[in-house]
């Protein structure tokens, strides 16, 4: 218990030192409001890469129905938001009320299909996303339809972004070190010698599948309210695809890569946007050879642990002071 408070006190710090620059680097205009929108789509990309690993990488189990709860949180902070007023309230009930729809759908879907495993779950994940799409685009009273819905009132920042991006991190990454993440990283190494120890296997699958949706649905709430418009279009499978790449890039069950991948492939795509129509196919090339060279991702299953290097230097110390 003490270590994981040095932890999180140290993850703060780190937030807050990264704020500071960030917020430095716009105030001078070395990120301009150009860069600010790449920006904001990386920390976006971070919150959904996160939330997916922790359902691929450390419950180990394959889903595809990511965009389903991305689409949740995106048109409740839209809908909501263009109800109130007070459009940053109306945003965070939306905010509310798409994490509650996300937690039931989460428990409805996850309780008998995390009982597949590999293609069977991945399948039956992506046939909810596809659900919930179809869904948006025949509730014409509601969503507007294929129309989708535009005039969202902007009320995101990219400091509001960072300060969810920290939340939500370190909200993952408590329970990834706590007693019921290491029964789920178990379950992940031998389900069955898991469950012969009496770990209850369903049960933790389903709290990071509920877990991965609730950050979804933040991270789409967020981004619906920054750039001002959403279609069903947006929420296809090529979404989910966008986000395993980059959990898959980063490397499976690494948070820190998943930082890494969002980054460099947000960087990647601004130095690509001059080349049209070949970008994509740069973009492919590029993702390729990394997974031919770096079969595991860029970091494996690699961490930076800030926290557990702080710990050992204090322990060091008291040795010696001792």
């Amino acid at each position: 218990m003490q270590r994981l408070h040095i932890k999180n006190i140290v993850w703060i710090l780190t937030a807050i030192a990264g704020f500071i620059v960030l917020n430095t680097l716009v105030n001078v205009g070395i990120i301009n409001k150009f860069y600010q929108i790449t920006l904001v789509r990386i920390m976006i990309n971070i919150m959904f890469a996160v939330g997916l690993n922790l359902v691929l990488g450390v419950a180990g189990q394959f889903s595809l129905g990511h965009a389903g709860f991305i689409a949740i949180g995106g048109y409740a902070g839209a809908i909501f938001s263009k109800a109130y007023e007070n459009s940053l309230q109306g945003m965070f009930i939306g905010m509310a009320v798409g994490i509650g729809i996300s937690i039931v759908l989460a428990l409805i879907v996850g309780i008998p299909t995390l009982r597949l495993k590999g293609d069977y779950l991945a399948i039956a994940t992506l046939g909810v996303a596809e659900i919930v799409r179809v869904l948006i685009n025949n509730m014409r009273e509601i969503t507007n339809g294929a129309a989708g819905i535009s005039g969202i009132p902007i009320v995101s920042t990219w400091q509001m972004i960072y300060i969810f991006l920290v939340i939500t991190t370190i909200f993952v990454l408590n329970y990834v070190y706590s007693s019921a993440g290491r029964a789920t990283i178990a379950i992940q190494e031998d389900e069955i010698a898991a469950e012969a120890m009496g770990v209850n296997v369903t049960k933790y699958k389903v709290i990071a599948f509920v877990i991965g949706a609730i950050t979804a649905s933040i991270a789409g709430t967020l981004n619906a309210n920054y750039i001002g418009i959403v279609t069903p279009g947006d929420y296809t499978f090529n979404k989910s695809i966008d986000v395993l790449i980059i959990v898959v890039f980063g490397g499976i069950g690494s948070f820190t890569g998943s930082f890494v991948a969002a980054i460099l492939l947000g960087i990647l795509n601004v130095v690509l946007q001059d080349y049209g129509q070949l970008r994509m196919i740069i973009y492919g090339v590029a993702v390729i050879l990394i997974m031919i060279f770096r079969p595991g991702g860029l970091l494996g299953t690699s961490e930076l642990r800030l926290g557990s290097i702080v710990s050992k230097w204090m322990k060091r110390n008291e040795e010696v002071v001792g």
